[in-house]
């Protein structure tokens, strides 16, 4: 198997200028830039992580939130086991707009992944326009988790999330496979009750 086969695909969907891009280089391990631009194409890190005594791999997706570019997004939807919605908390539009995007991956993948809400941008807290509660709040509405972090500030945190994220992918796939099995268990045993 591709390394792209045999790992977890997780993508971050939202709004352009919400610092995507930022929070996936600075989960690389690198510098956070303060002049990137928008992103125009989809591009993927890969990290690893243990749980279970086991390696994944994850490849962590950027997308691009720009309206012209929305429908190369939807293709990078696919296969998608984890969705990251990320808003600015300095900007109220780019939380508003995460209804949108999370219909958009809805529409798309005929499974429900492990959704995440986060707010990026915390170094600029005395701009804020998005309260915490309001967050928690319309995470809860979805069965999401939330984070509030800062790229520029705060590297770990995202990376320890995605790992939180990846935990419960792991124990949500685990119980699909024995929901299905029990299913599956259950059909033949009808089918033998009927002959």
């Amino acid at each position: 198997m591709s390394d792209d086969q045999d790992s977890i695909k997780v993508i971050l969907i939202g709004d352009s200028g919400t610092g995507k891009t930022n929070l996936i280089t600075v989960a690389a391990g690198y510098e956070f830039d303060s002049n990137s631009l928008s992103t125009t194409s989809c591009s993927y890190i890969q990290k690893t992580y243990t749980k279970h005594n086991a390696d994944y791999k994850v490849n962590i997706w950027d997308t691009i939130g720009q309206e012209k570019f929305r429908s190369l997004t939807k293709i990078f939807v696919k296969e998608s086991k984890i969705v990251i919605l990320v808003y600015d908390i300095t900007n109220k539009e780019t939380f508003e707009s995460l209804p949108f995007w999370k219909q958009l991956v809805d529409e798309i993948l005929d499974y429900t992944p492990v959704f995440a809400v986060v707010g990026n941008k915390m170094d600029l807290y005395d701009k804020e326009q998005v309260k915490g509660d309001e967050a928690d709040k319309y995470a809860e509405s979805i069965g999401a988790k939330v984070l509030l972090t800062s790229a520029k500030k705060d590297s770990e945190s995202f990376c320890n999330f995605i790992g939180e994220l990846l935990e419960d992918y792991l124990l949500k796939d685990k119980g699909e496979r024995i929901d299905s099995f029990a299913l599956a268990k259950d059909n033949i045993i009808k089918k033998k009750n009927c002959c």
